[in-house]
């Protein structure tokens, strides 16, 4: 999957940065540690959702679909960190 990143440059879509940006996110709050492992199925959740809806994404399509997924896992104070660090 290809994402066109805020200054115009298209790359290839990247788990691992999604599952660390996760887990700094994680590591910034008062919720329980995230593992690695959930952190990479939280990752594999937002790639098959971004790959059913878009052909080409935005980072903003990836950190709009990750606030929504971790929300979803009940990760609410991760998902807060993400989106301020993010934004």
């Amino acid at each position: 999957m290809k994402i066109t990143k805020k200054n115009g440059n298209i790359t290839m879509y990247d788990d691992q940065k999604v599952i660390n940006s996760i887990l700094k996110a994680n590591a910034g709050t008062s919720e329980k540690t995230m593992s690695d492992k959930i952190a990479a199925s939280i990752a594999d959740d937002v790639f098959s959702q971004l790959t059913e809806d878009y052909e080409i994404i935005t980072t903003k399509d990836i950190r709009d679909c990750v606030y929504k997924t971790l929300l979803d896992r009940g990760f609410t104070e991760t998902a807060r960190s993400y989106i301020e660090y993010k934004g």
